[in-house]
């Protein structure tokens, strides 16, 4: 039998490589934690349903917009702007990345970040990355070798986005919804939202969110009986607007603080209902 004592060992009788100096550490040193950092959350949604609104609720928000992205009539935000002083889009990923890095490094009052959105920024981590690796085309590796090599650009990012959330902003990343179909392993398949982003991009980003919230209306369907043993399936509601943060049989959601299911949305009080459950941003001057 091996002698298990003396230098620590394996199960094999190898001795465990210690990296580091073992006299710096200590278990006495281990101490409970909570993070008060706020939250980075992923929210997508169908359409008109009030991504950008809920977002411009939290407290002193810079507003990223994408090409083709803008914050809806009546809601003023502050972001970058051209000579005019119009909205200017973010137009390329390292522009992205220099405004997280003035918001990292520069003294200033916002707490939250809203980048509008994911699927808008997808193709332009896709040129950083072609430029990388000069090429034209994420396809042109073949084999699905350029949606991999996204990956780095995808962490950058999100390692940035985190960066944030340390220094006390709140970072929320707006997507829109696509419906793909589920190839669950213990039921038949079947159709759920998720955030249209490729499933590379879709998984990193989920995982590295707190909060993954997905917005819907409330839809009840019914059936009324038009014949003999004949009846129609038909839905009804349509109008309350939720807030869904656990994962449901017909959506990705997900979130960090115990959350309760589903949250009402009524337009102006949705900030308030969610910062209940998490740390409320403070901004770096905190």
């Amino acid at each position: 039998m091996a002698d298990c004592h003396g230098s620590p060992r394996d199960r094999c009788g190898d001795p465990l490589l210690l990296k580091g100096d073992p006299m710096a550490i200590s278990l006495k040193s281990l101490k409970r934690t909570t993070s008060l950092n706020p939250p980075v959350i992923l929210l997508y949604g169908v359409d008109g349903i009030g991504k950008t609104s809920l977002a411009a609720e939290f407290p002193d928000a810079v507003y990223l917009p994408t090409d083709g992205e803008r914050a809806p009539k009546g809601i003023e935000l502050v972001g970058p702007t051209d000579s005019d002083g119009n909205q200017k889009p973010i137009e390329s990923y390292e522009e992205l990345l220099d405004w997280f890095g003035l918001l990292l490094t520069e003294e200033h009052e916002y707490k939250t970040v809203i980048i509008d959105s994911l699927d808008g920024l997808e193709p332009l981590v896709w040129r950083a990355t072609c430029a990388r690796l000069g090429i034209i085309s994420i396809e042109e590796p073949g084999f699905g070798k350029g949606y991999v090599e996204a990956d780095s650009e995808w962490n950058e990012f999100l390692a940035a986005v985190s960066a944030l959330a340390q220094r006390g902003i709140c970072v929320v990343m707006l997507a829109h919804p696509e419906i793909i179909r589920f190839d669950s392993p213990v039921t038949d398949p079947y159709s759920r939202y998720q955030p249209k982003l490729h499933k590379r991009a879709n998984a990193l980003v989920r995982e590295k969110s707190d909060i993954v919230a997905f917005m819907n209306y409330r839809v009840s369907i019914k059936e009324k009986e038009v014949a003999r043993q004949t009846k129609v399936a038909h839905a009804e509601g349509g109008k309350e607007r939720q807030i869904h943060l656990n994962e449901g049989a017909g959506f990705q959601a997900k979130n960090r603080y115990s959350m309760p299911d589903t949250i009402p949305y009524k337009k102006g009080a949705g900030y308030a209902e969610l910062v209940k459950h998490f740390p409320a941003p403070t901004g770096i001057a905190a």
